[in-house]
């Protein structure tokens, strides 16, 4: 069976020009506001290698398709 990820919820305070800035690029891509800081994040975390290791191996996978 595989493996439920789990998700953490949490309040983010942003400024709205910022606001403004992510959803018109989620827009762009075709994403929820949501799934744009998600991706965001984790394109953050990657470059800084310190994406948790699990992570790191499905990321790769889904660039490689």
């Amino acid at each position: 069976m595989p493996e439920k990820k789990t998700t953490k919820s949490f309040i983010l305070r942003v400024d709205s020009d910022t606001m403004d800035a992510i959803e018109a690029w989620a827009a762009d891509e075709f994403r929820s506001t949501n799934g744009q800081l998600q991706w965001i994040i984790t394109e953050a975390l990657r470059k800084a290698k310190r994406l948790p290791k699990k992570n790191r191996t499905i990321n790769k996978k889904e660039n490689n398709e």
